[in-house]
């Protein structure tokens, strides 16, 4: 494909909800969000994204089990594996629960019936080849989403009655959780997410040319971060020091989609918001279960050439993913933002690797790196579903875990060969 054509389906394949429902929920902890999108897209998502690409166009199209495996060794690879499979099956699960939500608010069609509906095309799309579903009509798909989100910015700013906050000692958040590491995990597809290097060999394995990589792949994340700014301010805009950001925190966010483009932009606003806020993450779904089927199939070595290949690992895929569409939305989506921050960062030290061995300077992924570790392991410390530790001391026991995994990390692919020696 031709490097415009494979941005606007990788866009559209990374996109789905997350850069708008992380941003909505993102909106609970004020301004400070706008930071952590910008410098967390441009340092540390886009900069991940780049190189699971890179990597993947490097090595024939392989996937990121395989890149793992490469640079980190394969224990790690079987790690990354399960991680990347239920990040993707989370992500399904969220991302159809929130299209067959929005789908019912308009229609009063039972969800359940939504449901199986979404998931007889997942099947359908996730078994073709790209080029037969995916790269015929996905590229449309991802102009809309993006013309919905720069619509919706017009309208905020040139409505008299909404007004986006300001960096305030008054309004820096309203969340009951503090900034960190809440917002950095709440706020995950908008900056950095896992979730991505899954889809990228996607379009590795279609790139027409390794100089169109930085367009592709970084391009398609910064277009995220700004998407994702967008959506955070509106819902500031919408929200802001009111209670009802507390309600919309604690309930599906496609509904706040529908009142706020609505509000925006009338029939019109109801009218993308379903192509953006249903046919998108759909989309970014079967993509998902696609590549959860390619990795399945690439670690338990089965050829998927055939049919009959594909659908005996896609239908057990798919019946587990639609159980977990009952389970409670917010919960599935701070499991999929935890578990997809993991992948990031693994990801993140493969590449430092490649960087290493190749004598480039390390620094621009080391530092997101160590970042999105250090986020990880104070979240599953404090977190409610974690061990619910105090703060302070989670956040110390992470800055301290963070450091004896780099200072491991660093002894270890610097000095390789002595380690060896020694085991």
């Amino acid at each position: 494909m031709n490097k415009y054509k494979a941005f606007l389906i990788h866009f559209l394949n990374i996109a789905g909800l997350g850069p708008i429902f992380g941003a909505i929920q993102g909106a609970l902890f004020g301004p400070s969000a706008f930071l952590w999108i910008v410098l967390g897209t441009i340092f540390a998502g886009a900069v991940h994204d780049f190189f699971s690409g890179f990597l993947s166009v490097k090595l024939d199209g392989l996937s990121i089990p395989g890149l793992i495996s490469e640079y980190l060794g394969e224990s790690i690879r079987k790690l990354l594996a399960i991680l990347t499979i239920i990040t993707l099956v989370l992500l399904t699960a969220s991302f159809t629960t929130g299209s067959a939500t929005l789908i019912y608010s308009l229609t009063n069609i039972p969800i359940l019936t939504l449901v199986i509906i979404i998931f007889v095309y997942l099947l359908i799309a996730s078994i073709f080849p790209i080029d037969k579903i995916i790269g015929k009509i996905y590229p449309v798909f991802g102009f809309l989403f993006l013309l919905m989100s720069i619509l919706m910015i017009v309208g905020l700013l040139l409505s008299n009655t909404y007004v986006i906050p300001e960096f305030t000692t008054a309004n820096l958040y309203f969340s009951k959780y503090p900034i960190f590491p809440f917002l950095f995990i709440t706020v995950a597809c908008g900056a950095i997410s896992g979730f991505h290097s899954s889809q990228s060999p996607i379009i590795a394995r279609c790139i027409d040319n390794e100089k169109d990589m930085r367009f592709v792949f970084y391009g398609a994340m910064i277009l995220e971060g700004i998407t994702a700014l967008i959506w955070a301010a509106v819902a500031m805009a919408f929200f802001h020091g009111q209670p009802q950001i507390a309600i919309l925190y604690g309930a599906n966010p496609a509904i706040g989609v529908k009142e706020m483009s609505f509000a925006l932009l009338g029939t019109l606003g109801l009218t993308l918001t379903i192509i953006g806020v249903v046919i998108c993450p759909i989309t970014s779904a079967d993509t998902a279960l696609r590549s959860a089927r390619i990795i399945i199939g690439d670690e338990l070595k089965i050829n998927q050439s055939k049919l009959i290949s594909r659908l005996k690992i896609s239908i057990p895929l798919f019946i587990i993913t639609l159980a977990l569409t009952f389970v409670d939305f917010t919960l599935i989506w701070r499991y999929f933002a935890f578990s997809q921050l993991i992948v990031a960062s693994l990801v993140l030290w493969a590449a430092t690797v490649y960087l290493m061995r190749n004598k480039k300077y390390y620094i621009i992924t080391i530092l997101p790196a160590m970042f999105c570790t250090l986020v990880a392991i104070a979240y599953i410390l404090q977190a409610p579903e974690g061990l619910h530790i105090d703060a302070l001391i989670s956040n110390i026991i992470a800055i301290i875990g963070t450091a004896i995994i780099t200072v491991i990390f660093m002894h270890y692919y610097k000095n390789k060969k002595e380690i060896l020696k020694l085991l």
